[in-house]
This record gives C-alpha cells, structure tokens and sequence, in this order.
C-alpha cells in the first residue's frame, strides 16, 4: 500500500516516466477519491497534484487525458551486511578453487616499482 513519502514510478503509455515522492494524500470532495501531492524526481523538481482513487495509488491503471497511467511503488533491493555472504554466493564460492591453487594473482608492490634515484 502505497502512503507519504514512498517513492513510486509512474508509468506514461506503459513506459517508465519518472521517479515522485508521494507527499501528501488527502480525501476529496467525492467518496474514495484522494488529492495526491507527488514531487516529481526530476531536474527540475516540481510538484504535481492528482485526484486518484486509492486503487489507482496502489498500482491499478488509469487515464488521464486519454493517456494510460499507473504508479508503482518502489522498493529498496535487500542489502547484505558486509559480514553476510548473500546465499546465491556462497554456492558460487564453494565451486570456485581458491586463488593459490590456480595460480591466482599475485599482491605486486608499489614501492617496488618507484624509479630509483
């Protein structure tokens, strides 16, 4: 469910458009109609403000001037903690032989390569 200061996609003809800030949703006038305020994550920034159904905040295509819309809420990729192995990578790391037994790269100094004077 899409609420303030979620950052969506929104989508003009099916193609990405750009990036908003949802920052105000409040009720309209009509029944389950809201006035959404959306800083629009652009160069330049500007506001934008639209009267949507809450279905239509939450991802359900709409219109608006004949033009098919729909916001998609956006959702940060899981991180790792540095001291986590992502578990995709660890079965990699287990066919991989280790470095000295490949012949790996070796550590090259760089005070060893200095022009002597």
């Amino acid at each position: 469910m899409t609420t303030t200061q979620d950052i969506v996609l929104i989508y003009y003809e099916d193609q990405p458009f750009s990036f908003a800030r949802v920052e105000e949703i409040l009720p309209d006038a009509k029944k389950d109609w809201y006035h959404v305020k959306l800083l629009l994550l652009q160069i330049p920034l500007q506001t934008v403000s639209w009267i949507l159904k809450n279905a239509y905040i939450n991802g359900d295509e709409f219109t608006m001037g004949g033009k098919r819309m729909r916001l998609e809420l956006v959702t940060a990729p899981v991180e790792h903690k540095p001291d986590e192995t992502p578990p995709e990578k660890t079965k990699l790391m287990k066919k991989k032989p280790a470095p000295d037994k490949m012949g790996g790269p070796k550590v090259v100094s760089l005070s060893d390569r200095k022009p002597k004077t």
